[in-house]
């Protein structure tokens, strides 16, 4: 299938974080596309991929990051496509690449999850992408649903227990 979601990361060092959006997409039925682009190693390519993600159905840009994390705000300079940001802790606990992305200058926003927060990248886009797809917004609101049965089912199991031995 033809993606509607671009994954993109500025180094492969960021895979671990960005399979847990990639497995959601996956688990949402949602078509997406992951690569590796670096806003200052390969600005060319970026400038040639953002500029043409509209044009290529692209319809939600993730954008990981760390360090002076550019590429989200970079991207998002040069689409129209929703970019969500996400923040890599690479150095200084991830402080950096979340401040740089979340400071956009006016007229170019960047939605922007927490640091490492790849599966909330991907909720972020399926949420974005529900708005106009009836049949995704029906798979979201099952694993919503799903997220309350685990909460209710562990609080009732927190109400059998009777011996409540803590070690302090």
């Amino acid at each position: 299938m033809k993606p509607i979601v671009s994954i993109i990361m500025g180094s492969t060092s960021d895979l671990p974080i960005l399979r847990k959006a990639a497995a959601f997409l996956e688990q949402m039925e949602v078509p997406f596309e992951m690569n590796a682009l670096s806003a200052h190693r390969t600005p060319r390519q970026v400038e040639e991929f953002a500029s043409n993600a509209s044009a290529r159905g692209i319809k939600v840009i993730i954008a990981a990051a760390g360090m002076a994390a550019a590429l989200p705000g970079v991207i998002a300079a040069l689409t129209t496509v929703p970019v969500i940001g996400l923040p890599i802790d690479s150095t200084l606990q991830g402080q950096d690449a979340l401040l740089s992305i979340v400071q956009m200058p006016p007229g170019i926003p960047v939605a922007t999850v927490g640091i490492n927060a790849g599966l909330n990248s991907a909720i972020l886009a399926v949420r974005i992408l529900a708005l106009s797809d009836e049949a995704l917004a029906e798979r979201y609101a099952a694993y919503c649903s799903s997220l309350s049965e685990k909460i209710v089912k562990a609080n009732s199991e927190l109400a059998e227990i009777t011996d409540y031995k803590f070690k302090v």
